[in-house]
């Protein structure tokens, strides 16, 4: 049967072990049925604050009308941001040749419905049934080697370039994002993540934790999971149950 709400999440990031700076970013606001993380393209400049002015415009949108307004209002928000990472700020810093940019993953839910929106690769995974399934697709060279030259998923690793994105808000005139609306059912728990945080990961491990009712404790699971590898990225995730 479906449900509606009230959300509870918990959320949390690490600059890992090996990074001095945290260009990830989180918002969880529950009250309002919205989630995100964004991920600061890792070397180039001003990755944390691409993904911190993400965080911050999401959050200051209107939370008034049905839905369907609020996805369109969430949509429009990243294209203007795209627009604005890719001229205002690389012309004020006089430097043209470097992209300031951002992963991006959020979830928007209300009563029965959800909706996940992404550029990059940062992920929203579902975990419904006993059953661990990733909404998201990645917008990554390593995908498209998958998805376009029938390579398998080890193959594709290995490419020198299949860490490198397709798609970010700020690396390209244009923003393609991708959306997945969806039916929320009791029971059901949801996991945004930047790629430091599963890259460490199995799928098994990623499912033992959100199989915790409480999200702290999911959250807690995750971490301690991740920080006992070599957590070379920064760790960014959002646990949320209805």
């Amino acid at each position: 049967m479906a449900i509606a709400g009230p959300w509870r999440s918990a959320a949390r990031t690490h600059s890992g072990k090996v990074r001095t700076r945290n260009e990830d970013a989180f918002l969880a606001r529950p009250e309002q049925g919205l989630w995100v993380v964004a991920d600061g393209m890792g070397g180039h400049q001003a990755g944390d604050i691409a993904s911190q002015m993400i965080v911050a415009s999401l959050a200051e949108l209107p939370v008034h009308g049905d839905f369907d307004d609020r996805l369109i209002r969430i949509r429009q928000c990243l294209h203007w941001l795209n627009r604005r990472l890719g001229q205002e700020l690389t012309v004020s810093a006089g430097r043209h040749d470097n992209i300031i940019g951002s992963t991006v993953v959020a979830l928007l839910a209300e009563e029965n419905r959800a909706a996940c929106v992404w550029a990059g690769d940062s992920r929203c995974y579902l975990w419904r049934g006993q059953r661990l399934y990733q909404l998201s697709r990645d917008h990554s060279l390593q995908q498209q080697l998958i998805d376009e030259q029938q390579m398998n998923a080890r193959q594709a690793q290995a490419h020198p370039g299949a860490h490198a994105l397709t798609r970010a808000v700020g690396a390209a005139e244009q923003l393609t994002l991708e959306v997945l609306e969806l039916e929320v059912f009791s029971g059901d728990a949801f996991l945004l993540c930047s790629d430091g945080l599963y890259q460490g990961l199995s799928s098994d491990a990623l499912g033992h934790a959100l199989n915790h009712a409480v999200p702290e404790t999911a959250l807690k699971r995750l971490f301690d999971d991740a920080l006992r590898g070599a957590a070379r990225d920064n760790l960014t995730a959002v646990v949320i149950r209805g």
